[in-house]
């Protein structure tokens, strides 16, 4: 996965997310890494593959389906931290601060997530993704007090471009109960 691009498209209706993800699958050589429906009733597909690849998908899909879409990204180079914790299975070696980031669209997080983890020295620990949710979505992850702030911070600076900034948070040592009901 590493060294290839990656995108993401979010659709207000379930119709044009499916429509959108095959159009995409036919535009170009990506594969799907996930084509689902989202609180309360978006559609959203991911796709990798080369850069080229991945930008085309995307914006045939914009093109065509545009009045539906409700947000989208094309990263080049997205943080190898990403997958585990969109799949759940990031488990860092340390926990130290914890940072909260909460946004109104799938597509954000994931951008958010992407600028916090190039940005300093952390660990991405979960993306939830607009699942149970009702649209929104949050990610959670960790690091020194200094590294969580800089890459909270940055991504709170990247998603407000958008205004796709719901909330967030940092917690300089949390209880280890917590942590437990975290990880």
């Amino acid at each position: 996965m590493l060294n290839k691009a990656l995108g993401m498209v979010e659709y207000q209706t379930v119709s044009a997310g499916i429509t959108a993800a095959d159009l995409m699958i036919k535009t170009a050589s990506v594969e799907i890494l996930q084509s689902s429906v989202v609180c309360p009733g978006k559609y959203i597909t991911i796709i990798s593959g080369e850069l080229s690849a991945v930008r085309a998908s995307v914006d045939a899909a914009k093109a065509q389906l545009g009045d539906r879409l409700t947000d989208f990204f094309v990263l080049g180079n997205p943080h190898e931290d990403i997958f585990p914790a969109i799949w759940g299975s990031a488990i860092p070696e340390e926990v130290k601060a914890l940072g909260v980031l909460e946004t109104f669209s799938a597509p954000a997080i994931i951008v958010a997530a992407d600028v916090a983890a190039k940005t300093s020295e952390v660990s991405l620990i979960e993306l939830r993704i607009a699942r149970g949710m009702c649209g929104k979505s949050y990610m959670l992850l960790t690091g020194s007090v200094a590294a969580v702030t800089a890459a909270i911070d940055a991504a709170k600076v990247r998603v407000g471009e958008n205004g796709l900034l719901l909330d967030s948070s940092v917690i300089p040592n949390p209880d280890k109960s917590l942590w437990a009901s975290i990880l």
